[in-house]
């Protein structure tokens, strides 16, 4: 059985990033964790996974700069570099000085970035379907699309876009996912400025943002631990076990009964994995 706040999450504090807002929350108390969502996501897909931390620890979340009730402006920069400078200067704000850490799809690469490049430390690190490996843009895919095409893909019909989001998102589930849980994720991406900002965000994927921290996993400076959809049709699960063989004494879980979003599709498997991986409370 799951917690499901879908209905009534909200992000009720503002952080100032270079002039723009990023929405985020905090709850419960106790040792630090932080959750990083990924694209084209936002912070509600761990509507079912945080209230199980919340009684025993101080959990954190918040959306990326450009997505959910996060800012979203013309010509925004919400690249991967952009997003990793976000969360350590999120980080500093909260004061948190070695929180444990969760990063899933965008999530992963900002949360990798962060610790390898800004030099933040985690307590311990754990990366669900993470973008981490190349080559993850593919030619087939919608993205390699949106990324030659961005101002046609921005001024399609609003009708032609609201059809394109949510059968995007669906590829993401192994569950067909509810109407109800689908407007949790595609809202955000159907207003006058989401629609821009969806696309907005996609043409801005570029793999040098991975390459550019691929090559020194092995310097990763805390427990890691890996959880994969078995089923991912976005990532797939072999670059899960690529990444495992990358980052020494990492532990890989591979998820059955799951895609991409596993949290959709098996939300309490993230939550035994990280009540028996994460570190004590105190």
């Amino acid at each position: 059985m799951t917690i499901d706040l879908g209905a009534k999450w909200n992000l009720p504090n503002v952080f100032d990033f270079e002039g723009q807002k990023v929405r985020w929350g905090v709850i419960g108390e106790g040792a630090p964790l932080v959750f990083v969502h990924g694209t084209p996501f936002n912070s509600v897909i761990w509507r079912r996974i945080i209230p199980y931390f919340a009684s025993h620890r101080r959990v954190y979340f918040y959306d990326l700069l450009g997505y959910g009730q996060s800012e979203m402006r013309q010509d925004q920069n919400v690249s991967l570099a952009v997003q990793s400078r976000v969360l350590e200067a999120l980080l500093d704000h909260w004061e948190l000085q070695s929180p444990d850490v969760v990063g899933h799809d965008f999530g992963g690469t900002t949360v990798l970035r962060a610790h390898l490049l800004g030099a933040k430390n985690y307590r311990s690190l754990t990366l669900i379907d993470p973008v981490a490996v190349a080559p993850w843009i593919l030619e087939a895919a919608l993205s390699h699309h949106a990324l030659r095409h961005e101002a046609a893909f921005a001024e399609l019909p609003a009708f032609v876009h609201r059809a394109i989001v949510p059968a995007y998102i669906t590829g993401a589930s192994l569950k067909t996912l509810l109407p109800e849980t689908m407007a949790l994720y595609a809202e955000p991406w159907l207003s006058e400025l989401g629609q821009p900002a969806f696309w907005r965000q996609i043409a801005q994927f570029d793999e040098k943002y991975t390459d550019e921290v691929e090559s020194i996993y092995d310097q990763i400076r805390c427990p890691v631990m890996i959880l994969w959809g078995e089923q991912d049709r976005w990532i797939p699960v072999d670059d899960g076990r690529r990444l495992a063989t990358m980052i020494p004494g990492s532990i890989l879980k591979i998820i059955p009964g799951a895609g991409h979003m596993v949290q959709e599709d098996a939300p309490e498997a993230i939550v035994a994995a990280l009540l028996g991986f994460l570190p004590s409370k105190s």
